[in-house]
Formats: structure tokens, sequence, C-alpha cells
């Protein structure tokens, strides 16, 4: 009896061993080359149980998700002779398993050509460009440029390249100080700008102010030299209605007005007693 279920169980494991060199699956993330005694024979994408022909067929298992690789930084020069310490990455897949094994092998050896072609082409197109143009208004022109040259050459490796980025892009110590006062003197030219533009405006804010304040004033002068010719002249309609009605009470009204403006305290005067200018006074005593 332990004989036989030592035979069974030997079998077994026998079946086992033959089913797992039959049988293979393939995940919805994957693509299969199937190699015979080192020759590509198939290349499977559908997910699922399939079959191989044992032990002289083998299965070779390739990511179809979009891989990253983080390329080391790198130094390149702009047009207009900056050094620039440059770290980019790339995002990429494999686009056709059979070509990729027969030029790459593997992931390793498709990492270490991207290297060569990224870097490449990063340094021939940031070669087209003057640094301030890099790190603002062209970067995203230059990556898509890198992108689309960068998959043209590796297509013919089975590799799609998705994107190419600038992960970080720093100046060399010793060119660090001269970009910065290069920097420090544009904002201060464009600060004096800013200051001339200002003072231009101050002056003709205050130009339109002055102007106005002497409108202004100019036309408060003509109305309050208006309404004093108004006064004067209701006044001496008013002094000659009064006149024709007393003459003799107008005139002595006019003469009193007269002594008080001419003869405040302390004041003397020196005017003969047959003066004119006392007939009043002569005629109260």
């Amino acid at each position: 009896m332990n004989k036989l279920s030592a035979v069974a169980g030997a079998l077994i494991m026998l079946a086992l061993l033959s089913l797992s060199q039959v049988l293979f699956t393939v995940d919805q993330t994957e693509s299969v080359l199937l190699v015979q005694l080192g020759k590509p024979v198939r290349v499977i994408h559908e997910p699922g149980l399939h079959i191989k022909v044992p032990f002289v067929q083998q299965v070779i298992f390739f990511d179809n998700r979009v891989l990253e690789y983080d390329a080391a930084a790198k130094g390149i020069i702009t047009r207009d002779k900056k050094n620039l310490v440059i770290d980019n990455y790339a995002k990429w897949r494999i686009k056709d398993p059979l070509k990729f094994y027969q030029t790459m092998r593997n992931e390793s050896g498709a990492q270490a050509r991207l290297d060569d072609i990224i870097y490449s082409n990063l340094r021939a197109e940031l070669g087209k460009y003057d640094l301030i143009q890099m790190v603002s208004e062209s970067r995203s022109q230059i990556m898509e440029a890198v992108t689309l040259d960068t998959n043209r050459k590796a297509l013919s490796y089975g590799i799609e390249v998705v994107d190419v980025r600038i992960k970080r892009a720093d100046l060399p110590p010793e060119n660090e100080k001269h970009v910065y006062d290069r920097m420090k003197a544009e904002r201060e030219q464009e600060a004096k700008r800013y200051r001339s533009e200002g003072e231009e405006a101050a002056m003709k804010i205050k130009a339109e102010a002055d102007k106005e304040k002497t409108i202004i004033l100019a036309e408060a002068n003509r109305k309050s030299q208006e309404l004093k010719g108004e006064g004067d002249a209701a006044a001496t309609k008013i002094y000659a209605e009064a006149f024709e009605k007393d003459p003799e009470f107008f005139e002595f009204i006019r003469s009193m007005e007269a002594y008080k403006k001419s003869l405040p305290d302390k004041t003397l005067l020196l005017i003969g007693p047959e003066s004119e200018f006392f007939r009043f006074l002569k005629k109260s005593r």
C-alpha cells in the first residue's frame, strides 16, 4: 500500500512538473516572447493561460506598462556659452517585444541606450537656445522637440518614448555669481525704469492739478469781481436813491464816515478852521 502511494505521489509530481513546462500564464500587464532554441518564434499579447513545447521553448516576459528612466545629471552648454548641469528623466514602454529582444535584450540595455539618445538630443536642442530662454519661455518647446526626436530614434529598438522632462537645471558654482550679478543688474535697470515712469506720471498729475487750480482760482476771482461789481453798483444805487430823498442827510452820513476813516485814535491832523472838511463840526457848536 505504501509503495502504491509513493508511486502515485511520484506520478502526480511528474504530472505537475510536466504541466508547469507546458502551461504558462500571461498577465494583462505583460507581453510574452516564445524563444525556441534561442530563436524567437511567437509574441503573445493576450492575457490568460497558454501552452508551450516543454524543455524546447523558453518564455520571456516583458512589462507593457510605462516605465521610468531617471538619468544621472550631466553638463550641457547653451547657445550663449553658459554651462548647465541637467538632471532629466523619461517615461517609456516596450512597444515591440520582438524587436526589443533582438536589439536590447532587457531593460538595463534599453535604459543605457536611452541615456545616450536622450543626452545627445538634449545637448543638440539646448545648444539652440540662450540660458534665459531655456529656463523660462522655451522649455516646453525644447522638451517637446527632444521627446519627438528621441521617440523617432527609439522606435528602431522596439521602444516608445512617451515623455522626456528636465527635473532640475543647475548652474555650475563658478557661473552662479555671474548669472546672479546679471539678474541683479537687469532688475535694477527695470526698477529704474519703473521709478522714471512713476516720476513722469507724478509730474503729469501735478501739472494737471496746477492747471486745474489756476483755472479754479481764475474763475473764483472773476466771480468775486463780478459780485463785487454788482455790490458796488447796488451800493451806488442805494446811495443815489438816498441822496435824492435827503441830500443833506446823505452828505452828513458820508462826512461822518470820512471822519471815522480819516481820524483814527491818536491822530494829529492840521487843517485850517475854515476847511470845508469840518463844516458839519462847525454847525454842531
